[in-house]
This record gives structure tokens, C-alpha cells and sequence, in this order.
């Protein structure tokens, strides 16, 4: 029985120590501090949500003042380093605070040039303090001691690159995006592009997709046609397909900057047992071959005989064909 109430006694303790920590921690030591800054942007963004037009945007910007000023005081009173830099951990959060606020997005809040100007932002904050001089009361401008020169120099080079870096990445996600055929090229040799596995049933770049898509409405133009008709369809391939795949680019690739960049054009050839249509999807973007390359994907076409006569029996390849170089000649 003592025992259990030892430990409750203990338990209570505990509890109310952490309690009084909580405490302590959240209550101003004096109206001046970084507690209050923090409390003041709660209220102001508070505030915020019942104004509305200009005086809603006054408010919250005071709240973004207060958040950056309370959190650049809690996170310099004792200045946890970043691991190799002089750079304190208080910096990254204070310049991620200072770039949602000047560069973020009031619906989405966090944009790329949030996330690329975040550690040349980190980077300036670290190195202000240096700038000025001063007893927390007044300061005045000089020009950083010789000793602090180098470091701060590398601090922001080196920071600099990573948001070079990180702007980079965001471009090569754009052009993939707007260009999803670029991801079928050879990256091996690249040293800062990584190539994810696509989906076995994802075509890897569209000219695959035009051509799937192309392939039933042109068997639905020739399929039991009568063969006259068909070879007069053929004479006037160009325009016919033509027409098809100008369907095909405004409709399913209406989405994708690259679809200027696909050119269709079908190669008829006479064979012994009737026609061979090659229908080819040819790419004039940028590519890693020196002489760009096209997709094929062939029909055969030959006559059979029919209770109305001889019409059109076509058989196309079930996969597209890759091939490096320009296209054949049209005849």
C-alpha cells in the first residue's frame, strides 16, 4: 500500500514538473521577448480571419512579422550550428519563414521559388549579423571583420549552388512534364538526371500513343472497303492520315508542349500480295541521337474476295518499331 502511494506521489510530481516546464516555457520572462512576438502573430492571424480586404492583408502581414521576428530571437539566444558550417539551425528556419512569406502562395503556400531561394535566404540571415555592429539597443553599418570575410563568402557561394541546384531540378520536372517523350532518351551517361522506372503499361514517350491511336481509325477507314475504294484512299495517304493524327495531337496531347514537336507522315509501298502502309510518328525535338529518331508501325493490305466483291483485309504490327536516324524518303 505504500508502495502504490510512493508512486503516485511520484507520478504527481512528475506530472506537475512537466507541467511548470510547459509553463515556464510558453509564459514571457518580460513583456520583451521572443514569446510575445509569437503570441502577437497568433493574434494577429486571429484577427485576420474576421477583417476582410486591405485591412485583412495588414494584419496578416504584421502576424508574418512577428512569426520571423519571434522565431529568429528563440533561435539565437543559443544557436544550434548546421554539422561543417557556422551556420546556426535558427537561419534555415528563419529564411524558410522569410521565403513562404515573400515568395509562397496564398492558396498553395509553398512554390518552387520558395523551396530554390531558401538557402541563399538562410545564407543571408547568417551573414547580416556581421554586417552591423552594436550593443542590441543601436547598431551601426561596417564592413565584415578580414577573418569573416572568407567564410561568409563560401557560406553564400555554397549556397548559392545548392539553390542553383534546386532551381535545376525543377526545370529538368517541367520539361518532363511538358515533354514526357524526352524520359524515353538514354540518361546512363548523365550524371545529374535520374531515370525512374515507368510503368510496363505506360508508352514510354507519345509517339508510341499516337500510333496506337491511329492504328484503329485507319483500319476503320479501309476494313472491308471495297479495294477500288482503298487504293484511291491510299493515293491520297498523306491528307488522310494526315487529318487522323492532326485529331489525335489537338485532342490527347493538347496538354503537352511537345505536341509541335511530333510529325506524321505514312510511306506506301506496293507489295506483292497488295500494299504495305508504314505509318510513322517522326520526333523534331531535341534528342541525345545525332540524327533524331521516328517510330514505325506497318499494315499489310491485300484484297479479298467477298460476297460484294474484292474489299480491303489489313493487318497491322502489334508493337511500334524504334528506329534511330531520319525517316525514308516519301516516294
Amino acid at each position: 500500500m505504500n508502495s502504490l502511494f510512493k508512486d503516485l506521489i511520484g507520478l504527481f510530481k512528475f506530472i506537475q514538473d512537466l507541467f511548470q516546464g510547459v509553463r515556464k516555457f510558453f509564459t514571457p520572462p518580460k513583456a520583451f521577448s521572443w514569446q510575445t512576438f509569437i503570441y502577437l502573430s497568433l493574434y494577429s492571424w486571429g484577427l485576420s480571419f474576421l477583417a476582410t480586404g486591405v485591412i485583412k492583408d495588414i494584419i496578416a502581414f504584421g502576424g508574418w512579422g512577428f512569426l520571423i521576428a519571434g522565431t529568429a530571437w528563440y533561435t539565437t539566444d543559443d544557436p544550434l550550428r548546421v554539422p561543417g558550417t557556422f551556420m546556426p539551425v535558427g537561419a534555415l528556419i528563419t529564411g524558410f519563414l522569410v521565403s513562404v512569406f515573400a515568395f509562397g502562395n496564398q492558396e498553395i503556400g509553398i512554390t518552387p521559388r520558395t523551396i530554390v531561394l531558401w538557402p541563399t535566404l538562410a545564407a543571408l540571415i547568417t551573414a547580416a549579423p556581421d554586417f552591423f555592429a552594436g550593443n542590441g539597443v543601436s547598431a551601426k553599418a561596417q564592413i565584415p571583420k578580414v577573418q569573416d570575410r572568407q567564410k561568409i563568402i563560401v557560406l553564400l557561394a555554397w549556397s548559392m549552388l545548392i539553390s542553383c541546384w534546386i532551381q535545376f531540378y525543377f526545370v529538368i520536372d517541367k520539361w518532363v512534364k511538358e515533354y514526357p517523350s524526352v524520359e524515353a532518351e538514354n540518361f546512363q551517361r548523365s550524371t545529374f538526371v535520374v531515370k525512374l522506372d515507368i510503368p510496363i503499361n505506360q508508352p514510354r514517350n507519345n509517339g508510341v500513343r499516337i500510333l496506337s491511336q491511329l492504328q484503329p481509325l485507319v483500319e476503320e477507314q479501309l476494313v472491308n472497303q471495297s479495294w477500288s475504294t482503298v487504293e484511291k484512299w491510299l493515293l491520297s495517304a498523306n491528307q488522310n492520315v494526315g487529318n487522323l493524327a492532326q485529331e489525335i495531337l489537338s485532342k490527347d496531347l493538347a496538354k503537352y508542349e511537345e505536341k509541335g514537336l511530333w510529325r506524321v507522315e505514312p510511306r506506301v509501298t506496293n507489295v506483292k500480295s497488295g500494299y504495305r502502309l508504314d505509318i510513322l510518328t517522326i520526333w523534331t525535338g531535341p534528342s541525345a541521337k545525332s540524327q533524331g529518331y521516328y517510330l514505325r508501325k506497318s499494315c499489310l493490305i491485300q484484297p479479298v474476295k467477298a460476297t460484294k466483291g474484292t474489299v480491303a483485309e489489313i493487318i497491322c504490327d502489334r508493337r511500334s518499331k524504334l528506329l534511330n536516324g531520319p525517316p525514308p524518303p516519301q516516294q
